[in-house]
Order: C-alpha cells, then structure tokens, then sequence
C-alpha cells in the first residue's frame, strides 16, 4: 500500500482506529493508513478468531497478519470493578509497547468515539502522558440507515443516540428521530416499549456482515436477535 500522500505516524503513539459496522469496504483510507505503519495491531479480544473488528479489518488489509498483536481482554459485563480492572490492564499493556517507541493502532467497531470499550483505555493512556489519536470510522447507525436506503434527520429534526442495553423510557417522549444501539440483548423490552407508541420502527441486525438482516416494520422484528442490532424510531 502507497503511504507517500498520507501524514507520518507519530513514534510512541497509541491510535483508537474505527473499522466501521460490518462491511470492510466501508473502511477508511486514514483507517488503512494507521493499520499499515502501526508495528502493533490491538484487538479487544482474547484472540484472532473471537474479534469482529479483525475480522473485519483484515477484509479490507489482508497484510495485518504481518502485524505484532496486543490481545486486549474487554469482557462483556456491568460490574464496574471488573471493567476498571480490564482497562487498566489493556492500558498498562499498551504503554509497555509505546515506551519502546512503537506505536499501536487500536481496532474497535464503527467509530471510537460511540459507545465504544476503547475509549476507557485511550483515557487512561492520555492521562499518563502518551500521545494518542482517534481515526474516526462510520457509526453503525448511519450505516443502518443507509442499509435501510433513507436519510436519519430531515431539516430541523433533532437526532437521539441511546444504549439499547441500558432503560429507555426517557426517550419515548423525544421527538425526531431515536437511535437505540446494540439492541439485541433487552430487544423485546425495547421492542415492548416502542410497541405502545406511533413511532415508525425499522432495525438492522449484524449491518454490513454476511448475516445482516433488515426489518422495515416494528411487527417484523423479532423477540430476540443478535447484539449488533441497531433500532431507529422515527417520530412526527
């Protein structure tokens, strides 16, 4: 890959690299870029196999298989002592690697900057003093919407983000256009919840993977799907 038209990567430096939601031509170059001249490649997983942000990375840069890999363990759970513990261990790791003057591309889904399990390690590493950068990646609820082949807001529309893993009942009041992320796990509650009002429901579950499945109507969508589903309320 020709790095010649892009900026250099900076010595020593940890950067938070958005793959994107699925498909891996939805990559960006900046994305490819860091990927390619990172001697590290970390992954929030225990291994290869078990890391869709690989997965998908490797889709569109089949030579990160070349690359030295940090296997960072992010597990999927709530309990706050837990997810400190993980984090400060992926950030100790990490810093261990950009003491040496490498520097390391951090491959998390859709953009670093929604939702994402990498945000805890790029704070801590920041506030012990290393350099860091964020490579933005398209967030997986424009690309649903564009799974879906319609816009999310029109005009003076407000547009709403929320965990679907976390209550929503605040949200039911909003008017504009209601994003409910990784769904799949509360999906009937969410689903339940939005049943009781004249909201225009669509989802898109596993959006851009080979598995993705597209539901246009609140009453086409299932009691149960997997985590990555993406639901949009839209509302008058």
């Amino acid at each position: 890959m020709n790095t010649n038209t892009h900026e250099s990567i900076n010595p020593g430096t940890l950067y938070g690299v958005g793959v994107g939601p699925g498909d891996p031509e939805l990559l960006t170059l900046k994305a490819l870029h860091t990927m390619n001249v990172c001697p590290y490649i970390a992954i929030p997983a225990t291994s290869k196999e078990g890391c869709v942000a690989y997965q998908i990375a490797k889709g569109a840069y089949p030579g990160i298989d070349d690359k030295a890999f940090l296997y960072i363990s992010m597990p999927m759970t709530k309990d706050a002592a837990l997810l400190k513990e993980s984090h400060e261990a992926g950030a100790a790791a990490v810093e261990k690697i950009l003491r040496t003057g490498s520097s390391v591309a951090f491959l998390t889904l859709g953009d670093p900057t929604v939702y994402s399990t990498y945000l805890y390690v790029h704070r801590l590493v920041t506030n012990h003093g290393f350099k860091t950068a964020i490579i933005s990646g398209i967030p997986s609820f424009c690309a649903a919407s564009a799974a879906l082949n319609t816009g999310l807001v029109e005009q003076s529309e407000p547009l709403h983000i929320y965990p679907g893993s976390y209550p929503i009942q605040e949200s039911l009041s909003l008017s504009g256009t209601t994003v409910y992320m990784k769904s799949g796990r509360n999906l009937a509650e969410v689903r339940n919840a939005l049943s009781v009002e004249s909201a225009n429901v669509s989802m898109v579950e596993n959006c851009g993977m080979a598995q993705e499945q597209i539901y246009r109507s609140l009453s086409e969508i299932p009691e149960h799907a997997g985590y990555y589903s993406i639901m949009i309320a839209k509302r008058g």
